[in-house]
């Protein structure tokens, strides 16, 4: 008859343990016995049993040895982050990001996968196993080890029971039931989470926003969106679209900036940079090349002109999200906002005051790059950390 796991029994005592000596191997990294006594508070016995189990299970490895004082070398133990990893993707319309995320958070290549731009072409399980499969094979892990992906998507998807895809940048993909299908036809667990939602997690992780109990995060690029952090915790709304403010129309001091805009998106979207750069000198097609324009080192002049018009706009659609939350932070975020850094946000935070009662700090991101990959990665790390931890308990048993 085998072991049971009943609370206070030798196998569920050794699963606690177990569970401890993994957690701190992928916390601090290789370690040798006597220092895991030390960090789980064990008997050098009982380490030695910890360790015995773990290596049995496959779940560390040796990896050497470290000259102890009196003389005699000690193994130093490490965990192993490869049997259960996860993939974690960011996309917009043109290009899929996408990288191997373990549970200790090891930094991984990221791969970068082009998307058709014909809507006929498009097929979102195609898309993800392939972004599996190449940041697997860049990863050198072993695809097969992927259990879970985390998806950030440039829209939302409604939690109730038809799991209604709201996006106008994933043409082709499935407009109802996009989880379940994703993972009946992968076979692995689906989190789907809103890419700003995940800007956010990271600027709270490593950005500006680290150490704020209270902020929100306005998203500026071709989209307009913001986002919610109570404490930790960030706000999706009962229907999922918490911050879909791109849809919401201006107001009439707003519309006087611009007559022809009537949402957040026409004010302060990509649209609108694309405008306002033409007509302080610069000729590109689109949102996507007035970037580059402006990012260009000769354009320092033009980019300034369009940051100091851009930065009253915004300091108008900044107000309903200022007057909701009423955060004391708020974090000027996406490809907009990042070309336009420090000098783009203290402008946005000297108009909010002069044109309400509010008067939040406002700070340029912190997170340059991936930040929608890099809050994917932070928020699957912890959940694949979770799932290798809550798999100790198997080597108990038996």
């Amino acid at each position: 008859m085998g072991a049971t796991n009943t609370p206070g029994t030798p196998s569920w005592l050794g699963a606690v343990n177990d569970r401890a000596g993994l957690a701190v191997l992928l916390d601090h990294g290789p370690l040798t016995r006597n220092r895991i006594c030390e960090l789980v508070g064990v008997s050098k016995p009982t380490a030695s049993q910890m360790m015995s189990r773990l290596l049995q299970a496959g779940f560390i490895e040796e990896q050497g040895t470290l000259a102890g004082s009196a003389g005699r070398a000690a193994v130093v133990y490490a965990a192993r982050v490869d049997r259960r990893v996860g993939v974690a993707l960011d996309l917009d319309a043109f290009e899929l990001r996408a990288t191997v995320v373990d549970a200790a958070g090891t930094e991984r290549p990221v791969v970068r996968l082009p998307l058709p731009y014909d809507p006929t072409a498009r097929s979102a399980v195609e898309e993800v196993r392939r972004a599996i499969d190449e940041a697997s094979a860049a990863a050198g892990t072993e695809a097969t080890a992927v259990r879970t992906v985390c998806l950030g998507i440039p829209g939302y998807v409604d939690p109730g029971a038809s799991g209604e895809l709201f996006s106008e940048t994933l043409p082709g993909w499935p407009v109802r039931h996009l989880r379940s299908i994703l993972e009946s036809d992968l076979g692995r667990t689906v989190l789907i989470e809103n890419d700003v939602n995940l800007a956010a997690l990271a600027e709270r992780e490593g950005g500006a926003a680290a150490g704020h109990d209270v902020f929100a995060l306005l998203w500026l690029g071709n989209g307009v969106g913001a986002s919610f952090d109570v404490a930790g915790d960030l706000h999706r709304g009962s229907f999922g679209g918490a911050g879909e403010i791109g849809f919401l129309p201006i107001s009439s001091e707003a519309n006087a900036i611009d007559p022809a805009a009537r949402s957040v998106q026409d004010l302060v979207g990509g649209r609108a940079v694309a405008l306002l750069s033409r007509r302080h000198g610069i000729e590109a097609d689109g949102f996507h090349a007035a970037r580059a324009a402006l990012a260009a080192p000769d354009a320092d002049d033009a980019r300034r002109r369009v940051f100091d018009d851009l930065a009253e706009r915004v300091a108008h659609i900044a107000l309903p999200v200022i007057a909701t939350l009423d955060p004391r932070l708020v974090v000027l975020a996406g490809p907009t906002a990042d070309l336009g850094g420090p000098e783009f946000a203290t402008p946005v935070g000297a108009g909010c005051p002069r044109l309400s009662r509010w008067y939040p700090e406002v700070v340029a991101t912190a997170v340059h790059g991936d930040a929608v990959l890099r809050g994917a990665r932070s928020l699957l790390a912890n959940r694949v950390r979770e799932e290798l931890l809550d798999s100790v308990a198997a080597v108990a048993r038996g």
